[in-house]
């Protein structure tokens, strides 16, 4: 790359202030989703985020997540959702199509609001797997999911605040 190009990076930060999440969570196989929350909390906390800036709202399964997670992302309330489920593979071919459906249902709920909503679901072959992404040997996704929350709230209101600035420049040209 040419050294003398500038280019403008924009990223999103780890910080909580002046920020507000709303987590859903499913209470099916609530032994890893607690974890998976557990994490989410730890991550937010961290970087800042007190009880008030957090409101989670428990669902019977993965498949209502995306319903509820739209609704929190429609509120205007929230700069992040976070999605939190488990979903393990069975005998029959339903964990395809609830995983398949879940996934696409929280990718809608982000496109449709404009909210970012991290895609906290684990869809895994056995409960050791799921075990091992809760917190032991791969680490807890959930607080992978908070520090993404935090990266992507930051960067759409940076991302907002860039695009405001430059319909206000082009305004102030055109009054010229």
């Amino acid at each position: 790359m040419d050294q003398s190009m500038s280019t403008d990076e924009i990223r999103g930060e780890l910080s909580a202030a002046g920020l507000r999440f709303g987590i859903v969570v499913s209470r099916f196989n609530s032994f890893i989703t607690e974890r998976l929350l557990r994490g989410v909390l730890d991550a937010l906390e961290r970087a800042g985020a007190g009880a008030k800036q957090m409101d989670v709202v428990r669902v019977p399964g993965s498949f209502e997540i995306p319903l509820a997670a739209k609704q929190l992302a429609s509120s205007g309330k929230y700069d992040a959702v976070i999605a939190i489920g488990c979903i393990l593979r069975g005998e029959t071919s339903h964990f395809e199509y609830i995983s398949s459906e879940v996934a696409r249902g929280v990718q809608l709920a982000q496109m449709d609001t404009g909210v970012p909503v991290i895609f906290c679901v684990l869809t895994c072959d056995t409960l050791e797997q799921a075990i091992d992404r809760a917190g032991l040997k791969s680490g807890n996704k959930g607080f992978e999911a908070g520090i993404a929350a935090l990266e992507m709230a930051t960067l759409m209101r940076k991302l907002r605040r860039n695009a405001q600035t430059r319909v206000a420049r082009r305004g102030r040209g055109a009054r010229r």
